[in-house]
């Protein structure tokens, strides 16, 4: 994909420590990362439930991490703590995750592979018959239901615990909406909906006139619903992941450049 992208400003909107892969592809497609983290990720404010957790990690049969998030910050204090029980089973929603679990030694990883939700993590066949078994959901603060409520409803005893919060970060919008204003900001990328609302907020009334006429690529169908309520006009669905969104800025910026629909 080299040079594909020559010319094009895209904004990067992962958090800061998450944003260096997508903007090294960015580079080396030939356009130009323009970071702008609008979700902060942090340790949460009190410890004990997870360290509570950690200590009893042995107690359950399946441990599931929403996250790379939740993997680095429950496995840095596993790894403090205690060694992995060895009946413990891991899963994880998307690649990102299963990978950061690789990152800590654990190499068998129940992982959807295709869609990267919870929603394609139940329909794995390792997760029909929980009936009866202890499962353990590592997770950011406020994070969805749906995972939990429905391996509560397949019969498991389900404990959630929380790993890390996010917040919106302070920024100086000011080089952001002076970038849109001179045609320097040519498209988006978001990967969740607590980011779209953050970055909606974070650019005012200004930005958001710009925002609406910006090419948006995000990487799931719940993300692009979100936009569309907001008034985003431009929402494209790529693959999931840091080569999904390259690859479906690459196709949208290709076909632009062949006058293209």
């Amino acid at each position: 994909m080299t040079e594909l992208l020559t010319g094009i400003n895209i904004l990067v909107t992962r958090p800061a420590h998450q944003a260096v892969d997508l903007a090294a592809r960015i580079r080396l497609a030939g356009g130009n990362p323009v970071l702008f983290p609008v979700l902060e990720i942090l340790d949460t404010q009190d410890q004990r439930p997870l360290l509570d957790v950690v200590r009893r990690l042995h107690e359950f049969d399946l441990a599931i991490f929403i996250s790379p998030n939740a993997v680095n910050k429950a496995m840095d204090l596993i790894r403090t703590k205690r060694t992995l029980p060895p009946g413990l089973k891991f899963a994880a929603v998307g690649q990102g995750t299963a990978r950061a679990l690789g990152n800590f030694g654990v190499a068998e990883v129940i992982v959807p592979t295709l869609r990267f939700d919870s929603e394609a993590l139940l329909d794995m066949a390792e997760l029909q018959q929980v009936d009866g078994k202890r499962v353990v959901i590592f997770r950011g603060d406020n994070g969805r239901e749906f995972l939990g409520d429905s391996l509560l409803e397949r019969g498991a005893a389900l404990e959630y615990v929380e790993c890390y919060r996010r917040i919106k970060p302070s920024a100086d919008i000011a080089p952001l909406l002076s970038a849109w204003a001179t045609g320097k900001i040519n498209a988006i990328t978001i990967t969740s909906t607590e980011g779209l609302r953050n970055l909606f907020d974070m650019v005012g009334e200004t930005g958001q006139i710009y925002l609406k006429r910006s090419p948006l690529f995000v990487s799931h169908e719940r993300i692009a619903l979100t936009a569309k309520k907001l008034g985003l006009t431009q929402v494209f669905v790529t693959a999931a992941g840091d080569e999904g969104l390259l690859r479906g800025l690459v196709n949208y910026f290709r076909s632009k450049t062949r006058g293209e629909d």
